[in-house]
């Protein structure tokens, strides 16, 4: 695809040739993203972060990567603060806001609200997750933490899906760009209610992958290179009552973990894990273990921003021409 002034609205916009020119590019950003070095190389560009959903990772990393290259960030966060409480529509606040910034990355409850705005929109716009639809930079950022992991090609990959994989749209976009690989083992783990779309097994099978569907954690993740865990999506049900029907289905801990991975089975979530005791999917005496990729996960989302920054804006074979070395302590580990 040609990158240059581009939206970043779906997983489907990728070919592989695509998604390796992204990880080449993130590979150049680490030494900005440790805090090596610093670029201006948008310096004067804006980024406009529109967040009408809670976030923590995506909406910080997005900023936090504009940032890195030079550029500034402002932010609109809930629907009280903006003026789509006052009822203006999507079409108008894109026109408006578009006006105001040079890209903007934007989160919304509702499937398909980004293409609608971006529809609107006269500058790029990245979906920063779209209701139970597409996630498509998580999806980047979780492929280019699995190959920095796993150390090879992808092809061949195992990986187990765990938790909500109904409502999951982490694991809606990560599915997709694996078809863009070959010989991928998919196991599908969760309760019967909360599984994965149809549409997207159907996908997988039809591109020559092989998919297994299951409700037992222990059987999923014996022979498999990734386990891919997510929460219980409680935002998407009618009722609190409902989520906790199925919090705390699919808990891996150390103990688990030992008795039925392989040594070097790599653990990943999308983060935010829910810690509290009804639900802990990935429980804490994990920290510990190397193989708990979940940090470096979060980390690689910055990189990944950074690439599609730089690429959608033109500035990829600039970034190292106005770099030089930090002036302040910097401690990154």
């Amino acid at each position: 695809m040609n990158f240059a002034g581009a939206s970043i609205l779906s997983v489907d916009q990728f070919e592989r040739a695509d998604i390796e020119k992204i990880f080449a590019v993130a590979d150049k950003m680490e030494p900005y993203a440790k805090r090596q070095l610093v670029t201006r190389v948008l310096e004067g560009a804006i980024l406009g972060n529109m967040f009408f959903e809670p976030s923590t990772r995506t909406r910080v990393s997005f900023g936090c990567a504009f940032n890195l290259l030079g550029g500034e960030v402002r932010e609109t966060t809930g629907f009280k603060s903006s003026a789509i409480a006052k009822g203006e529509s999507l079409y108008d606040t894109a026109r408006v806001l578009s006006g105001y910034s040079d890209v903007i990355c934007m989160r919304h409850p509702e499937s398909g609200s980004v293409g609608e705005f971006a529809a609107a929109s006269r500058v790029p716009v990245v979906n920063g997750g779209d209701g139970a639809n597409e996630h498509p930079s998580q999806a980047l950022l979780d492929l280019y933490t699995i190959q920095k992991e796993v150390g090879r090609s992808l092809d061949g990959l195992r990986i187990a899906m765990i938790g909500d994989l109904k409502f999951g749209r982490t694991v809606h976009s990560l599915i997709r760009l694996l078809k863009l690989y070959r010989n991928i083992h998919v196991v599908l783990v969760s309760p019967a209610e909360l599984s994965m779309p149809e549409s997207y097994i159907e996908e997988m099978r039809l591109a020559g992958h092989s998919v297994e569907v299951s409700n037992e954690l222990t059987d999923g993740i014996g022979s498999v290179d990734i386990v891919y865990s997510t929460r219980i999506q409680e935002e998407r049900f009618e009722s609190q009552e409902e989520a906790d029907l199925y919090r705390g289905r699919f808990r891996l801990n150390q103990q688990i973990y030992t008795k039925y991975c392989q040594p070097n089975t790599v653990i990943m979530h999308p983060l935010p894990r829910d810690s509290r005791s009804g639900a802990n999917e990935l429980d804490n005496d994990l920290n510990q273990n190397p193989n708990l990729a979940i940090f470096r996960q979060a980390d690689n989302g910055v990189l990944v921003r950074m690439a599609l920054f730089a690429l959608i804006l033109d500035v990829a074979d600039q970034v190292d021409k106005s770099a030089r070395e930090v002036n302040w302590y910097h401690r990154r580990t």
